[in-house]
């Protein structure tokens, strides 16, 4: 257990994050962060515990858990900078993409392969320019 990074949450930020985990408005990484923050409020579970029932890793705990300590609610909720390569799609190819994939793949085929995804991709979009 991280001593150094420990939780201790007001009554205003746990309700905060009770009311963020409860409906469901924001990405799952944010609703993923407020759950193991609650997780982690005064000790009432373990990191391994949280671990387990969350399904995250140790170290997204530990930043996680130090994010809150060093900067506070907001930031330790925030995505972080990724390092790399930027994204190559925008948010509306990225849901096109997806609604692609999760829609019935082509007459003779029994699923949606990468070829397949790319190919229809490149038709709806019809050369719009995303590199």
């Amino acid at each position: 257990m991280n001593i150094k990074h420990l939780v201790e949450l007001n009554d205003a930020e746990e309700k905060q994050l009770q009311e963020l985990t409860s409906k469901g408005k924001v990405s799952a990484r944010k609703i993923k962060r407020a759950q193991i923050l609650l997780m982690a409020d005064r000790r009432q579970y373990t990191d391994n515990e949280i671990n387990n029932v969350l399904k995250v890793s140790s170290s997204t705990i530990y930043r996680v858990k130090r994010r809150l300590v060093e900067d506070g609610l907001d930031f330790a909720l925030e995505e972080g900078q990724r390092s790399g390569q930027p994204r190559k799609l925008n948010a509306n190819q990225e849901a096109l993409l997806v609604s692609i994939a999760c829609s019935k793949p082509p007459k003779g085929c029994a699923g949606w392969t990468l070829e397949l995804l790319t190919q229809e991709f490149m038709v709806l979009i019809d050369g719009e320019s995303f590199l």
